[in-house]
């Protein structure tokens, strides 16, 4: 059980990638007056959070309404991380969500979406989806623990990047690529290894 949430932790923490976020939330944040600057991130988190759990109860449900299954929808979430882990490790102009700059408050968009609670954060709580009341828990408590790393992470954004600096920031973000990177092909050998087993 510790292993299986430990899992759990890494994984959303790697697919909402928090610290590859600073430089977003950075900019993002930089029209909007600082004593309101926390009370932004703070709901962005929320919104996110929200998203994301409302995603694990009922992603089953999503999945039988759209007659998918679990197998492709663990090959599919494996290449969409794959390619999220890709942009991470070869960073391109504007980050890996792409222009986050505004010249007003960001609200949901592009901070809580796709930012923090993007397609591939979306995919792999579908995969949390499940009848076991212990396995939900689990997924709650990890992605629970997740939301506080987001708040402590994006509300030191500004000093973390600037004791660290960029050249660190992106050294770590792609560490944090590399490490997606093989979580997402165990994740796609997983399913190519239930479909096999179907044949």
């Amino acid at each position: 059980m510790t292993k299986s949430f430990f899992q759990a932790f890494v994984l959303l923490v790697l697919v909402t990638d928090p610290f590859g976020n600073v430089p977003i939330f950075v900019s993002a944040l930089v029209n909007v007056a600082p004593a309101r600057r926390w009370r932004v991130v703070v709901r962005e988190c929320a919104i996110a959070f929200a998203l994301l759990l409302l995603f694990m109860f009922f992603g089953r449900h999503f999945l039988e309404a759209l007659q998918l299954s679990d197998t492709s929808l663990r090959i599919g979430g494996g290449v969409i991380l794959f390619l999220i882990a890709l942009r991470m490790v070869f960073p391109q102009p504007g980050g890996i969500m792409g222009d986050a700059e505004s010249d007003h408050e960001p609200f949901i968009v592009p901070l809580a979406i796709p930012a923090l609670a993007g397609p591939s954060a979306l995919a792999t709580v579908l995969l949390f989806s499940s009848d076991n009341v212990t396995d939900m828990l689990l997924h709650i408590a990890a992605l629970s623990l997740v939301a506080v790393v987001w708040l402590i992470v994006l509300l030191s954004a500004e000093r973390m990047q600037r004791a660290l600096g960029p050249r660190v920031m992106t050294a770590f973000e792609r560490l944090m690529g590399l490490i997606l990177t093989a979580m997402s092909v165990e994740m796609l050998l997983a399913g190519i290894r239930s479909y096999l087993k179907t044949l």
